[in-house]
């Protein structure tokens, strides 16, 4: 069983994609409210990081870039969410994927494949 860990903040948006990731199999970790999100991923080494870019108290894009520093953190896979369009930068970063809001399903799981 393939394990996401979810960086969003958005209480909304986390009940939905808990619910859809595990009918469609996966294992879901939710970001605790004040967790150091690195941290938090390399101690619970998920298959994928899906993380939305723009967060009350943090950027994804900024933790992103931390976690490519972090000792193991290039090996874990990431696909960036948000509702603009900031594709390229999330990927000049080192995401492995970026998924635009409002995204369907079928889109977000297309994507979670194509993962690996």
């Amino acid at each position: 069983m393939k394990t996401v860990f979810l960086a969003e903040d958005d209480m909304t948006m986390v009940g939905l994609l808990t619910t859809l990731l595990k009918m469609e199999g996966y294992q879901v970790t939710v970001m605790g409210r004040d967790a150091d999100i690195v941290e938090s991923v390399l101690r619970t080494k998920p298959d994928i990081l899906l993380m939305d870019v723009r967060m009350v108290d943090r950027n994804g894009i900024e933790e992103l870039a931390r976690l490519r520093k972090s000792p193991g953190g290039d090996a874990v896979r990431v696909l960036m969410t948000s509702g603009l369009d900031v594709k390229e930068q999330c990927l000049e970063n080192g995401a492995n994927g970026f998924i635009l809001k409002p995204f369907m399903p079928e889109e977000l799981f297309n994507c979670l494949r194509s993962m690996g």
